[in-house]
C-alpha cells in the first residue's frame, strides 16, 4: 500500500463491483477490505479482481483504523444504519442512491456528519458519465444562456430485473431504483425543487412480471424560482434502437441555445448561443472506460471518476456534492412525487421536509 493513498473499504458487492474496478485502478486509493453478507458473493468478486481480503461481517471493517472511507451499496431500508455506523466508527462515507428510505433519521446523520467532521458523498453516478460531465461544463460556460427549461427521462427494457427476487418485494419502486437518475439531473440544475405533479401506472408488462408498484411515470417539477421541468420513466416494455432514441436523456433548453445529454449511447449534441450545432461521440477508449464488465449492466467508469473526485475532496477539504443535504433533499422529492402518485394531487417539497423537522435542510 502506498502511503499517500487513502484506504477504502466496501459493502455490498453487486453494485460494489464498479466500485472494485474503480478502487483497483486508482491513483488515490487503495483498496484494503470488502464485506458481502453473502460469502459466496465474496468469493466470487475475490476471484474475478484476484482480491482476496475479504470479510462477511461489517463490524470487522469497521473497527479497521486504517480504513479512510466505507463505500456503501447495501439495499435502500440498510443506508441509514450502515451510514451511521461508519460515521461512529471515524470513517468517510460513500453511499449509493438513493440515500436513505426513512427522512425521520435524517437529522441525526446530518449532526452525526457534523459532529465527527466526517464527509458523506452520494454516489448519483450519472453526473459522472462524460457526456453529463460535458453538458454541465458548456453549461457553466453559458454557452445556451439561462434555463428555461428540462426534460429528463430513463427508459429501459428491464423485463430481465424481475429475475431478482427482491425486485417483486412489496418494498421495491422504480420510482426510487429508475427514476431517481433523471430526478437527479433536474436536482442538479434545479436544486429548489417547490412542487411535483405526477401520475404511473403498473403496466400489463410489469404486472405479469409480478411487480407492486408502478414501472411507468411522468412527471412535472416546478423550482421555487418558477422554472419547470418534466421527468419521465418507463421500465418493462421495449426500447427504440439506440440510433433513433437514448435510455437516459437529459435535455437542457436554454434562452440561446439547447444541449442534449445521451447517457448509454456516450452521445452529445448541442446548438450553442452562437447557432453553431455540434454532436460529440465517444469512441471505443471510452466505452472501455465506462463499460469494464458484460454489456451495460455496471458503469465502472462513473464510479472511478466520483471516487477521484471525492478523495480530491478529503485531501482538499472541500465539499464532495451530492453531499448529505443534497441527498436527504432528493430523497424528499422522490417521495413528494410518491405522495403525488398516491393522492392524484400536486404535493409540495417543504410539506415533506416540515413532516420530518427538516425545514430549514
Amino acid at each position: 500500500m502506498e502511503s499517500n493513498k487513502l484506504n477504502l473499504g466496501i459493502l455490498g458487492l453487486g453494485e460494489g463491483r464498479s466500485t472494485m474496478s474503480a478502487a483497483l485502478n486508482s491513483n488515490l486509493w487503495n483498496l484494503k477490505t470488502i464485506c458481502d453478507a453473502n460469502e459466496n458473493v465474496c468469493k466470487q468478486r475475490a476471484e474475478e479482481f484476484n482480491f482476496h481480503h475479504y470479510v462477511t461481517d461489517y463490524n470487522l471493517m469497521l473497527n479497521d483504523d486504517k480504513i479512510d472511507a466505507i463505500s456503501i451499496y447495501t439495499p435502500d431500508h440498510l443506508h441509514e444504519e450502515h451510514v451511521k455506523l461508519a460515521l461512529l466508527h471515524g470513517k468517510h462515507v460513500i453511499c449509493t442512491k438513493p440515500f436513505i428510505d426513512d427522512l425521520s433519521k435524517a437529522r441525526e446523520l446530518i449532526l452525526l456528519s457534523e459532529q465527527t467532521h466526517k464527509k458523506v458523498f452520494i454516489g448519483q453516478s450519472s453526473r459522472f458519465f462524460e457526456p453529463a460531465k460535458r453538458q454541465r461544463k458548456d453549461f457553466d460556460a453559458g454557452e445556451i444562456g439561462d434555463l428555461i427549461t428540462i426534460e429528463a427521462n430513463y427508459n429501459a427494457d428491464h423485463r430481465w430485473f424481475l429475475e431478482k427476487p427482491w425486485s417483486l418485494q412489496q418494498a421495491f419502486k422504480w420510482l426510487y431504483g429508475g427514476l431517481s437518475h433523471p430526478v437527479d439531473f433536474v436536482r442538479w440544475y434545479l436544486p429548489d425543487i417547490e412542487e411535483v405533479m405526477g401520475y404511473g401506472i403498473l403496466s400489463p408488462n410489469g404486472l405479469k412480471g409480478g411487480l407492486k408498484h408502478e414501472d411507468t411515470m411522468h412527471f412535472i417539477f416546478k423550482s421555487k424560482d418558477g422554472k419547470i421541468a418534466s421527468v419521465s420513466g418507463s421500465y418493462t416494455g421495449p426500447v427504440q434502437p439506440a440510433a433513433r432514441d437514448s435510455e437516459m436523456t437529459c435535455i437542457l433548453r436554454g434562452t440561446e441555445g439547447c444541449s442534449q445529454a445521451d447517457y448509454h449511447e456516450l452521445r452529445y449534441s448541442i446548438t450553442d448561443k452562437n447557432g453553431e450545432e455540434k454532436i460529440v461521440t465517444w469512441g471505443d477508449k471510452y466505452l472501455k472506460y465506462y463499460f469494464r464488465f458484460e454489456g451495460q449492466t455496471h458503469h465502472a467508469g462513473e464510479y472511478q471518476n466520483y471516487l477521484e473526485y471525492f478523495a480530491e475532496s478529503i485531501i482538499n477539504n472541500t465539499t464532495a456534492f451530492p453531499d448529505i443535504k443534497e441527498g436527504i433533499g432528493t430523497v424528499a422529492v422522490l417521495q413528494a412525487m410518491d405522495e403525488s402518485l398516491r393522492i392524484g394531487l400536486p404535493v409540495k417539497i417543504d410539506s415533506i421536509l416540515k413532516r420530518y423537522g427538516l425545514e430549514r435542510l
